[in-house]
């Protein structure tokens, strides 16, 4: 990947400018011209290492609420599944990974019997059972925002800011959307054109989009990769069993090799309660930031669960 790419994606993973002419100011952060900076930004799209460009929204703040779900599907009948689990759009990650629950997928709707509606109706049309519905009782990091560093080849976070937050609904504020908010957001969710006035060719105020971030409704406005095509390839799946999540859940949120690291109860066949998305550019610097950050936490017992498959990710169409 050129140099220039690079400083792009690490520009605009959380940075992209919220501005009438993007191109224009992010080439004039980098010393090009706009040209110049939206057919960069064009060919990393069209080759698939920007997965879309657009807003993420905190699901919570609009009224819709999030499950990591776990089941075991033989492996004769994976097909089947992914190609069930595709056609359901509140279904938006879906990943083989290395373990007798060997399918993990994340649901998204309005109530949590909606999902379990979704769940059911996977367990009956496929081969798919033993699934469980996974709520998340703490959270100590989300950021999907991967760079290189130029001192080091680990990767980091571009805030690498550690939020424990509560994750039922207590405490979060409702965002009460009228028809304006709700096709803004509808439309931000979703991939923005590809023309060096996005903003203006799809109607909305920038001021609003910087409203939605400094109430919080967004989480950050960029490109999400795919990260093994940005040079991320390795990523596992790290569940531990903890007696002190919070102080375990603090150390691994600083570890700039994690993304996701939440606290979910112990189900029966899987005993852990902690769990972190671990990343690296490659297998050894994941396997060794993995095992750096398990004996930080004095070697407690824990599963590495490696991604075998990537079946399904897509973002979340709101208001749809």
């Amino acid at each position: 990947m050129e140099t220039l790419d690079r400083k792009i994606l690490e520009i605009i993973q959380d940075g992209f400018p919220l501005e009438e002419r993007p191109y224009a100011a992010l080439g004039r952060r980098l010393g090009v011209s706009e040209e110049d900076a939206f057919e960069h930004v064009e060919n990393l799209r069209k080759s698939g290492v920007i997965r879309r460009l657009g807003g993420i929204y905190d699901s919570r703040r609009l009224g819709y609420i999030s499950r990591l779900c776990a089941g075991v599907v033989p492996e004769g009948n994976l097909d089947g599944f992914a190609a069930a689990a595709d056609k359901i759009p509140a279904i938006t990650h879906n990943y083989i990974r290395s373990h007798a629950y060997n399918v993990w997928f994340t649901v998204i709707a309005r109530s949590e019997a909606e999902i379990q509606e979704t769940v059911r109706g996977l367990e009956a049309e496929t081969a798919l059972h033993d699934a469980h519905v996974l709520s998340a009782s703490r959270m100590f990091k989300i950021n999907t925002v991967m760079k290189a560093t130029v001192s080091a080849d680990a990767p980091t976070q571009a805030a690498n800011k550690v939020t424990a937050d509560k994750m039922d609904s207590e405490g979060v504020v409702p965002f009460v959307p009228d028809a304006k908010d709700r096709r803004r957001i509808n439309l931000l969710c979703q991939d923005i054109p590809h023309t060096k006035t996005p903003f203006t060719d799809l109607g909305i105020d920038i001021t609003e989009i910087r409203a939605d971030l400094d109430r919080g409704i967004m989480r950050r406005f960029g490109a999400v990769l795919r990260h093994q095509q940005a040079g991320f390839d390795a990523n596992a799946m790290v569940c531990l069993t903890v007696a002190d999540t919070e102080g375990a859940g603090m150390l691994l949120a600083d570890n700039p090799h994690v993304s996701h690291c939440y606290v979910r109860s112990p189900f029966e066949g899987f005993p852990y309660n902690l769990y972190a998305m671990f990343h690296g550019q490659n297998e050894t610097e994941l396997e060794q930031s993995i095992g750096s950050a398990v004996s930080a936490l004095n070697g407690p017992d824990h599963a590495v669960l490696t991604s075998l498959k990537e079946l399904k990710k897509t973002s979340f169409v709101y208001f749809a």
